[in-house]
């Protein structure tokens, strides 16, 4: 755990807190110490978009499998 006064520590600890690999939060590092917030931004925006990707992806398993569970219930007398 970073200290509270080490803001590049905080930033990387958070980074990797949301999903980051390493090598993305090290860039995102670099950049802050360049003062390149904007660049920042649209790396954690990538990084969004890839893990609601992944949050669908999961949804539409889960529904997937929710269905067989109904189905197999439903022809075969299956209890809950």
């Amino acid at each position: 755990m970073a200290e509270a006064t080490d803001k590049y520590g905080i930033l990387k600890q958070n980074l990797e807190d949301a999903g980051c690999d390493s090598s993305a939060a090290e860039a995102c590092i670099q950049l802050a110490q360049q003062n390149r917030w904007d660049e920042i931004a649209l790396l954690l925006r990538q990084q969004k978009s890839t893990l609601l990707d992944v949050r669908h992806t999961n949804q539409h398993q889960i529904d997937c499998l929710d269905y067989l569970i109904y189905k197999i219930g439903k022809e075969h007398e299956v209890s809950k």
